[in-house]
């Protein structure tokens, strides 16, 4: 391990602790995220599971300022992702049904193994297609799924998270059935 990564505090969490912290983030410091980190957070979209093992997503890292700032040009609601270090732009093939989870399993992936180095992401999916498609010369048989923007978070992440409390969002046997831990 470099000695960047010794450093991060998020190393050797859990995975529980991992998703109980990672909050989105939106602003990015201009501090680099080490190629090394950029390699795993790819190999771990890479190692996740696809629908039958297709493996039919593909991955377009972005690491140019100009071409980061295209993306957010090319976009509808994440003008933030040009203060990113980098972003991956995430493609899924659409003649299979189970595409769309597919992308949410390697974006999960990809999210966690970034916060696993105190890389902070954020996700957005309202995109210009067309100017996409002509940009970043996608396929026309490939669905632009997601964009997520990488770097260091420009303030500290607390974790602390507004969500709903469990007995209002699992039940137990049929829904609505109070859920008895």
């Amino acid at each position: 391990m470099s000695s960047h990564t010794n450093s991060t505090k998020n190393i050797g969490k859990s995975t529980y602790d991992l998703v109980r912290t990672k909050i989105e983030s939106r602003t990015f410091s201009s501090k680099s995220v080490p190629t090394e980190i950029k390699k795993k957070i790819l190999e771990a979209a890479r190692l996740t599971g696809s629908g039958n093992n297709i493996q039919h997503w593909r991955f377009i890292l972005i690491q140019k300022k100009e071409s980061i700032k295209q993306l957010a040009d090319d976009s509808k609601s994440g003008p933030w992702v040009a203060s990113a270090n980098f972003a991956v732009i995430v493609l899924t093939d659409p003649q299979y049904d189970f595409h769309m989870i597919d992308a949410g399993r390697a974006i999960q992936s990809m999210m966690l193994t970034a916060w696993s180095f105190g890389v902070g992401s954020g996700i957005y999916v309202r995109l210009n297609i067309d100017s996409m498609t002509k940009d970043f010369a996608i396929p026309s048989n490939l669905n632009i799924t997601a964009v997520l923007g990488f770097g260091y978070p420009v303030k500290k992440i607390l974790g602390k998270k507004d969500r709903k409390p469990i007995s209002q969002i699992a039940f137990q046997e049929k829904y609505g059935q109070k859920l008895e831990l």
